[in-house]
Order: C-alpha cells, then sequence, then structure tokens
C-alpha cells in the first residue's frame, strides 16, 4: 500500500482532519507500530483501541483512524473503524493484480499458505498473511500490507461460523481457491462435519468463473465442493490431478516423494517436518502450476520452504533428546498426524505431552478419548496437561507436566502439542532452554 492520507480517507468516506501524508502499512497494535508511514487502526478488542491512539502516535504512526473527536496528528473520522479497514481493504484489493489465492481447511491452511508463498515466490513477487493472520482483521491486514508491485497474494482463512469466509471473500475476492481439510474443528457454533463443510465450502462458493477451485480429492465433503462452483476444479491428495507417489519420511521427520501432475513430474524433498505435510505440498504445487510457475521451481519452492512458529519444530538437545514443538494449535485430526510423526521418530522412549482440543464441543469427550486411545496403540506414553478426558497420566499444570518427564537425554524424543488455550508451547521453550 502507498497511499495519501486524503485517498484513504476517500476510499473508506472518512473526513481527513490534519496534515496529508502518506501511508504505507496499516496496524492494529500500538505496541508494534513501526515509525514512518504507518496508519494506526483502533479496533475494540478486550479493550478500546481508541484508548491507545496517543500511544501509537508516540511510537511513530503517520496517521489513525479513529471514530471519537481527533486527538492531534494526522486522523481520519469515520463512523466505525472496523469497517472502515474492511473498506480500505476492499479498495486495496481492487488495485491488484487478479492472483489472490484463498486458503481454508479445518487443517494444514497455515502450512499451505507457508507452502503457496515459498513456490509463488521463486517466480513473481509473492504477499502472504503473516503467521495465522485468517479472521475479520487478519484478512484486512494482509490486504492493505500488500507492497507496491505484489504480483500474488495468498490469504489465509480461518472460520468460526457461518457466513464467516463469505465476508472474507467479499473483502479479499479470491480467484483462486485451497481447501485443505474438513475435520471436527470449530464445530461448536457449525455443530458437526456437514456445517464446517458448509462454512468452509463458501471459499469455492466465492470463486469466479474463470477462477480455478484446488480442492483435496481423498476427503468426500471436500470434494463435494466441486458441485457448489463454476469455476475450474483441480484437485490432489492421494489420488487427483496432482498426487504423490514413493513417498519416504526421514530420521527428522522431512519427507520425500515423486509430485505427479498434468503438467508433468519431479523429484521433491520437503524442507518442513511430518508426513501430512505431504498433502498441504501438493495443494501448494497445484497452486504454483495453475499460475504457471515451473515444475523445478514447485519442486525448489517446496524445498525452501519455512513454517509459521510452534508447528513441527524438532529441537536435538545438547543431551541428546528430541523436542517436537507443534503446540500452535491442536484438533483431533492434527493431533494424530503429530502423534504418528512421534512414533516414526527413531528412540527409545516416546512420550506425547498433550493439551487439550478446544472448541469440540459435543464431540469433545469422544474426541479426546480417541486420541487417547490412538496413543496407546502407538505405544506413547501419554502425559494429559489439565485434560482427563485423554486418559493416560493425567497432571494439573506445565510444572507438574516437566516433572513427570524427569531428566531428559538421549534416546528420548517428546511432543508438546494442544490448542492455544493450553500454552504448552511455553512448556516447550522451558525444555530446549533447560537444556
Amino acid at each position: 500500500m502507498h497511499l495519501q492520507a486524503s485517498d484513504v480517507a476517500t476510499a473508506i468516506g472518512g473526513i481527513l482532519v490534519g496534515p496529508d501524508v502518506v501511508l504505507q502499512r496499516v496496524g492494529i497494535d500500538s505496541r508494534s507500530v513501526v515509525p514512518g508511514g504507518e496508519l494506526f487502526v483502533p479496533v475494540h478488542g478486550g479493550r478500546d483501541g481508541h484508548d491507545f491512539i496517543d500511544a501509537a502516535l508516540a511510537a511513530g504512526a503517520a496517521a489513525y483512524l479513529t471514530a471519537r473527536a481527533p486527538q492531534g496528528g494526522t486522523a481520519i473520522v469515520v463512523p466505525d473503524t472496523t469497517m472502515a479497514l474492511d473498506a480500505l481493504a476492499r479498495a486495496v484489493r481492487s488495485a491488484l493484480p487478479d492472483r489472490v489465492i484463498g486458503i481454508t481447511g479445518s487443517v494444514g491452511k497455515t502450512s499451505a499458505k507457508d507452502l503457496v508463498a515459498s513456490v509463488l515466490g521463486r517466480a513473481m513477487s509473492t504477499s502472504a498473511s503473516l503467521r495465522s493472520f485468517n479472521n475479520e482483521l487478519g484478512v484486512p491486514l494482509t490486504l492493505c500490507n500488500t507492497p507496491v508491485g505484489t504480483e500474488a497474494v495468498v490469504v489465509e482463512m480461518g472460520m468460526r461460523g457461518f457466513g464467516h469466509i463469505a465476508h472474507l471473500c467479499e473483502i479479499a475476492q479470491p480467484t483462486i481457491g485451497v481447501v485443505t481439510s474438513v475435520e471436527l474443528v470449530h464445530v461448536e457454533l457449525v455443530h458437526d462435519l456437514e456445517g464446517v463443510a458448509r462454512a468452509k465450502g463458501e471459499l469455492i462458493e466465492a470463486l469466479p468463473v474463470d477462477g480455478t477451485a484446488i480442492l483435496l480429492a481423498d476427503s468426500a465433503p471436500v470434494a463435494a465442493m466441486a458441485a457448489r462452483t463454476s469455476a475450474r476444479v483441480l484437485t490432489f491428495g492421494r489420488t487427483g490431478d496432482v498426487t504423490a507417489t514413493d513417498v519416504s519420511v526421514d530420521d527428522d521427520l522431512l519427507a520425500s516423494f515423486t509430485l505427479h501432475s498434468p503438467w508433468g513430474s519431479t523429484e521433491v524433498r520437503l524442507a518442513v517436518r511430518g508426513e501430512h505435510q505431504v498433502a498441504n505440498a501438493l495443494a501448494a504445487a497445484a497452486v504454483g502450476l495453475v499460475c504457471d510457475v515451473g515444475l523445478d521451481d514447485v519442486a525448489a519452492g517446496l524445498g525452501e520452504a519455512t513454517l509459521s512458529p510452534w508447528r513441527m519444530e524438532l529441537h536435538r538437545t545438547s543431551s541428546g533428546a528430541v523436542v517436537l514443538n507443534d503446540a500452535y494449535n491442536a484438533g483431533p485430526a492434527s493431533m494424530a498426524a503429530a502423534l504418528r510423526s512421534l512414533a516414526q521418530l527413531p528412540a527409545r522412549r516416546r512420550v506425547a505431552v498433550l493439551g487439550t482440543m478446544a472448541e469440540l464441543g459435543v464431540h469433545a469427550a469422544d474426541a479426546h478419548a480417541a486420541i487417547g486411545a490412538l496413543a496407546d496403540e502407538l505405544s506413547l506414553r501419554l502425559i494429559a496437561v489439565d485434560e482427563p478426558a485423554y486418559g493416560g497420566e493425567g497432571v494439573p499444570d506445565l510444572d507438574a507436566a516437566e516433572a513427570a518427564l524427569g531428566v531428559l537425554g538421549h534416546g528420548d524424543a517428546v511432543l508438546v502439542k494442544g490448542s492455544r488455550v493450553a500454552g504448552l508451547e511455553r512448556l516447550a521453550h522451558r525444555l530446549i532452554a533447560d537444556d
């Protein structure tokens, strides 16, 4: 973004008060303001962001939106700051090329986003959502902070209920849509698997006729979304248009395989961990190939991609233990994949330290019990942190979990995983730092 404050005011129907300045990026956190060209948008979260306008100005914000009386500096007065952020994102999107990739799915969407960005980045200027900026604030911020000259934008889209992704699509106007999976995740507001599919499929319904839907062939609910669009459909997975054969996983959980597609075949070695990442890599390859990235560049992009933090991060301590930090979030499918990855690590003792899987509604008890049963089937020791539904060894908190692990050394492998509310990344960092 590179706009005059007066142009921003016009685009969002606001009133400019103060000097007309150049704006190059947008932020909503006064603690993260970068001096020079930042527009601060106060939003309502736990507190009203208007209370932090002075702090944003002191940190170097060039201008701010406000639904209150201006507080000095350059202000753009609007009736509602969140709606104004949406309007600004729409204005920025209208100036972008028609190569906007929307990605959603119950699991894998952030990893797929990172892989897609790496593949496209081999052939064109590419911008992507930071970390998991995938909600009603993250998507507008992603668009508003797209650098000038960007040729492709990768937008992750999450959902909490019906209509959420449809709203994000109204803003981002994706021309390519990727659905990585449909699983029992975030079901409190959509009730069941059918509800998850209905909500996720809003992305596919939003695609233009000349767009492309990229769908996981291995999932019946995802594959069925083909009937919800007039766009071109390309599938990926164990079956489909873009597939993998000869999959192998090394001792560091890095997968290699042969990629097959309508554009030809090539050998791939991933730089991200876990056999379950092969499907995300195939989705990314499909996006790249649709966007005319050559096979060699697709393979290279997959081979140099890095994931957002706390996703299958493997650390080897000087004492010889392996800590697998996959603590960013958790649902039944991602938890099962992480347990299977732990079981593949060469070790004499494998321990899964698991926090709760949140937002499962009426399915919570059965889902946790199933994960506990899988851990037993895979001969993994399970330490359940403040979540008795897993079974296994229950402990009340992170201190107790660390004590239960005891001294770690050569031959020990520990998985740390749970939903964000569990905060298990703190335990992973302790295990690594205490080495």
